[in-house]
């Protein structure tokens, strides 16, 4: 079983990272998943996040108790969820967004210019979609094709090309980094 938090600000796409990540996982790889959602009554601006129980086996529990994988793209959503994440976890930022405050010696941690990336791709909108395609490569919890398949009626039809450009570019930065880490072990 994996715990994952997606967690941010209203309006950075958090809940449709959940959905697109419950779907991929639900119908295109096979596994199961349950999907919880909070956020704050101001919706856009205040912290949110989406959280994700996966399992090979039917979930018997939906929430979350110490998430492995934590996602924060905004300083808020770091300080608020990253005290839960569980020893030996990961931590995935936007480097940008995100400044690491405490030593973390217990955790792996990733970090992505997601929104800086969105933006060279001509809209910083769908920097989220950048963080999933990192998230992908990182965790390896779901395939790269499971989340394509799952973009369709999760993203505007419009902006369908575009939006798996942005995961695309977030998943082969997260796959450079692991040939890097690989080189550095041997």
């Amino acid at each position: 079983m994996t715990d994952i938090r997606f967690s941010g600000l209203g309006g950075q796409g958090v809940i449709r990272c959940g959905l697109i990540t419950g779907k991929a996982l639900s119908l295109f790889d096979n596994k199961h998943a349950t999907m919880t959602q909070s956020f704050g009554p101001e919706a856009r601006g205040s912290a949110c996040s989406s959280q994700l129980v996966v399992s090979e086996d039917r979930v018997l529990y939906p929430y979350l108790i110490s998430p492995q994988i934590l996602v924060a793209i905004s300083q808020e959503a770091y300080e608020k969820y990253y005290p839960d994440l569980a020893k030996n976890g990961i931590l995935i930022v936007d480097k940008d967004l995100v400044k690491l405050k405490n030593q973390h010696p217990d955790i792996k941690i990733y970090s992505i210019p997601s929104t800086r990336f969105a933006e060279q791709l001509g809209n910083r909108i769908i920097a989220n979609l950048v963080i999933l395609g990192f998230f992908t490569a990182m965790t390896k919890v779901v395939s790269a094709e499971a989340m394509k398949k799952a973009l369709p009626g999760l993203v505007p039809e419009r902006f369908l090309d575009l939006n798996i450009k942005a995961f695309n570019k977030g998943h082969e930065y997260g796959e450079e980094i692991l040939k890097e880490e690989k080189k550095g072990k041997k």
